[in-house]
């Protein structure tokens, strides 16, 4: 059933409610598994993701992911995305091509982020786990790893924190007067054009850059500027929730 877009002209509100520049409910916890060296829990409107860091240790390398070599650390990704997750209720396999480019891009994206020369000859361990998909889907998976990876204790830095943004229209309407959107939900991605923009901390330093839909090349200044801002917002919202967690550690050390 295509997207009814009709709605963005008459009331400025997207199909959920939402205005063009808003994020969709975000709801993040650290520390959910004991087990773990570090483990985070995120929502990004209906998008659901549970993170375990393990690590850095000795050994275990496998292809999966990526890394720099004996004289730094190794980080490898393995997402699962559970068959109940999606509207399909498609089971993926361990060969999946999509899942495996988005082992890659989150490998990739904090290899560069952390210290990985503090720990030669070792392996840092990211899994992530899919409960729900509704869009925004690596982005998710980013920004849990990044709570994930700061529970753990491993050096980077700063947060890397990533967003979705789109346009209003498809590439084949051509439409001049097309706007940008934040943080698009799954009906909107499976309609419209879209990015998944991740940042470098409070800054405008793009990390992550990765577009798989057709767009006019005039359109995606706007897209980026959009992302951008929307990165920044989210990361206002997991430093929140990191320095609730370490007040409530701070607190439960004194008594």
């Amino acid at each position: 059933m295509p997207l009814d877009t009709s709605t963005y002209t008459l009331a400025l509100l997207r199909l959920d409610g939402r205005r063009w520049n808003e994020l969709r409910r975000m709801h993040a916890q650290i520390s959910i598994q004991a087990a773990a060296d570090g483990s985070s829990y995120l929502e990004m409107g209906n998008t659901k993701v549970i993170c375990t860091v393990s690590g850095p240790s000795e050994g275990r390398r496998s292809a999966a992911g990526g890394g720099g070599g004996d004289t730094n650390a190794t980080v490898q990704v393995e997402i699962g995305i559970a068959g109940f997750s999606g509207v399909d209720r498609k089971r993926r396999g361990r060969g999946d091509k999509r899942t495996s480019e988005m082992q890659t891009t989150v490998a990739n994206a904090f290899s560069n982020t952390l210290f990985t020369n503090l720990y030669p000859h070792s392996t840092i361990m990211i899994t992530l786990h899919v409960l729900s998909q509704d869009g925004s889907l690596l982005a998710a998976c980013l920004n849990a790893a990044t709570l994930a990876l700061i529970d753990a204790g491993v050096p980077m830095s700063d947060y890397i924190v990533a967003c979705t943004s789109g346009s209003t229209s498809s590439y084949s309407t051509n439409d001049e007067a097309a706007d940008p959107l934040l943080d698009l939900n799954g009906t909107e991605e499976q309609e419209l054009p879209f990015l998944t923009v991740g940042t470098l901390g409070a800054g405008d330093k793009v990390s992550v850059l990765i577009m798989e839909s057709r767009v006019q090349a005039r359109r995606l200044e706007g897209m980026l500027a959009v992302g951008v801002d929307g990165c920044k917002q989210v990361r206002e919202i997991l430093d929140q929730v990191v320095r609730r967690h370490g007040k409530r550690i701070l607190e439960s050390a004194v008594k």
